[in-house]
């Protein structure tokens, strides 16, 4: 590997999420962003990439009909000889991947290889939504940037912190020693950053914070002392919150009965809780802007789904103040954390028992920059931090190149 001293590194960072693409492409160190921008609504034919850098910032809608596709419309748009940032992509040193499941493998960052890219390719039936999508943007940037060290940033690794007792299913041990069968966790590029954004904020030695990052995928971290102590997935991105198109938790009966009563193969039952359930199977849309809409027309199925996904919310606030013995600070993150006014107060209403209020008018529409948002009553911090995994990503990258 090639090391760099007291040099300035182009890094670009892709986020591949289930349905959209992060970009950014950053200067480390001095932290300056070149170019950022979202490809959102991907498989859809009104997809749109956005694209903003010091000189040019534009939408464009047209379809994508898959991650790879999306990818090298970014790429293009790079090296675009009229609005593009670079001029060849040998100015990008290192490309930054988020990767979503590293399973026990990977516990920290890791520049990519052969191996390290079958052991991600092994791990798709844990994360089925995100390690393809991850690989893919892996195997595309190779391509275009193919003089850059590709490095993975594995959304697990946070959550190596979780002590035993909390990690552990009550299965018999040979899953666990053989199999690896645990809790692993996702989002940690998020739940560290907001958590330690929080930290700062709160100035305080010892801080119980729950993070609850809220997108098409939605988890919740307990972190003590800035170390993540539970969170709500676990063996792959599944379970806990209610998502976009997740089931979240679900009695492990039912699963049987969809299989025994009803005759659904175990393929059939995994397509059905990841990519059929969620909102989208309670309303028939998955995008939560559409379901707000609904519900403020009368549409009774969307107030249900929005009442549940906040019901959900709640309960584990509750389960992990008690498993920290204590609450300073929630922080709401991610594209419904930071978007939804609706959201955010339904999750914060009737908890003032646990010391949790909200100001209405703080909590106004679209938060772009770190906010709380609490009421004077409050002996809750309420945080909305805007998350930055592509940040994370690039430090973390530089980190490890440099």
């Amino acid at each position: 590997m090639t090391k760099v001293n007291n040099k300035h590194m182009k890094i670009l960072v892709v986020n591949s999420g289930s349905s959209s693409i992060k970009y950014q492409l950053i200067s480390i160190p001095e932290k300056e962003v070149i170019c950022k921008g979202l490809v959102e609504r991907i498989g859809y034919d009104n997809a749109v990439i956005h694209f903003k850098s010091a000189k040019y910032s534009f939408d464009m809608e047209l379809p994508i009909p898959d991650h790879q596709a999306g990818l090298e419309k970014v790429a293009g748009l790079l090296l675009d000889s009229k609005k593009g940032v670079i001029s060849d992509a040998n100015e990008v040193y290192a490309v930054g991947h988020r990767v979503v499941h590293g399973g026990s493998t990977f516990v920290k960052t890791t520049v990519i290889d052969d191996k390290v890219k079958r052991e991600i390719k092994s791990l798709f039936s844990l994360a089925p939504l995100h390690n393809p999508p991850n690989l893919t943007g892996i195997e595309v940037a190779e391509k275009v940037f193919g003089g850059a060290i590709q490095v993975a940033v594995f959304d697990t690794a946070f959550h190596q912190t979780i002590p035993e007792a909390a990690h552990r299913y009550a299965i018999p041990n040979e899953f666990y020693d053989k199999e690896h069968i645990r809790l692993y966790g996702f989002h940690g590029t998020s739940h560290q950053y907001v958590s330690r954004k929080a930290i700062e904020a709160l100035n305080k030695k010892s801080t119980k914070i729950i993070t609850i990052h809220l997108g098409n995928g939605c988890s919740m971290t307990a972190v003590k002392d800035g170390k993540s102590v539970d969170h709500s997935l676990g063996f792959g991105p599944m379970n806990g919150l209610i998502m976009g198109t997740r089931s979240g938790d679900i009695d492990q009966s039912v699963v049987l009965y969809l299989q025994e009563k009803l005759g659904y193969s175990s393929e059939e039952v995994g397509t059905l809780l990841q990519k059929k359930s969620g909102m989208l199977g309670l309303t028939g849309v998955s995008d939560l802007r559409d379901i707000e809409s609904a519900a403020a027309r009368g549409d009774k199925q969307a107030q249900l789904a929005l009442e549940m996904n906040a019901y959900r919310i709640r309960k584990y606030i509750g389960s992990y103040a008690a498993a920290m013995n204590g609450l300073d600070a929630i922080v709401f993150t991610a594209g419904i954390g930071e978007n939804s006014e609706l959201i955010r107060e339904m999750v914060c209403r009737d908890m003032d028992f646990m010391g949790i209020s909200i100001d209405a008018y703080k909590n106004a529409g679209r938060i772009t920059e770190m906010k709380s948002i609490e009421s004077k009553s409050s002996t809750v911090k309420i945080f909305v931090i805007p998350t930055n995994e592509e940040l994370e990503i690039a430090m973390q990258t530089y980190s490890l190149l440099k």
